[in-house]
């Protein structure tokens, strides 16, 4: 018994394909809204080009070829160009990451990026509610979550302090000393020599590995240290948010 082939499954009215691409274009706008207002490098824009992007792709795979869905060799199957949508978006996502010194950025955004394709596929294939969802999850998760995330790891940050001292003038003791009184720990210290245009100057290198339990704290702290007697200049870096 012979199974009877409906190549009316295989189209769309232009309204229904209308919707569809609109409600792409407000699901990933309200994701790349917060990504916006963050001041990150794929914003608004990119999100809603993303999205819209992965439903058209979605829509295209479904009913695009829709005119060959009676003939008897041709085989439709809609998962193929979505499949490659998710393992082509890691390009654009890439480009986000960024790393300076000990400082890497840009994770969420290539994370955001990523489920903005998923959800303009799911809206592309008329999964409505799993789209609507999950967008709306994004969303929680980068307003609410980002605030509770710092939260928790303010007793997390590194830095990396680096020091340039005038040798004959013992700052080091002051400069521990000011450090603990901050909420600063210390736990790595590496000592470097470096000659110096100005043999009276003779300048040395301290660079410091800290944790740090008040954050607020670190600018006044930073302050404080470079106005010790002795300290030519510092340098920090550090994990961002």
């Amino acid at each position: 018994m012979g199974v009877t082939l409906n190549p009316e499954v295989w189209r769309i009215d232009n309204l229904e394909l209308t919707v569809r691409l609109i409600l792409a274009i407000v699901l990933g706008g309200l994701v790349g809204l917060e990504r916006e207002l963050g001041g990150h490098s794929a914003g608004f824009r990119t999100h809603i080009l993303v999205c819209l992007g992965s439903a058209a792709i979605m829509l295209l795979s479904m009913y695009g070829f829709s005119e060959y869905a009676a003939e008897p060799n041709v085989r439709i199957d809609p998962a193929r160009l979505a499949a490659q949508v998710i393992s082509g978006i890691g390009f654009l996502g890439a480009g986000t990451i960024l790393r300076t010194g000990l400082t890497i950025s840009g994770l969420t955004t290539a994370a955001s990026l990523w489920v903005v394709a998923a959800v303009g596929l799911s809206v592309g294939a008329g999964f409505y509610y799993g789209a609507s969802i999950s967008a709306f999850l994004v969303v929680i998760s980068l307003f609410f979550l980002n605030k509770v995330e710092k939260i928790f790891s303010r007793a997390k940050k590194d830095r990396s302090i680096t020091f340039i001292l005038q040798r004959r003038i013992n700052s080091l003791q002051q400069i521990v000393t000011s450090m603990n009184e901050s909420g600063i720990k210390i736990y790595k210290i590496t000592i470097e020599n470096e000659e110096a245009a100005d043999p009276s100057v003779e300048p040395l290198i301290i660079r410091m590995n800290v944790k740090l339990k008040k954050t607020k704290a670190f600018d006044e702290a930073l302050i404080k240290l470079a106005g010790i007697e002795g300290v030519l200049r510092l340098e920090t870096a550090g994990d961002a948010l």
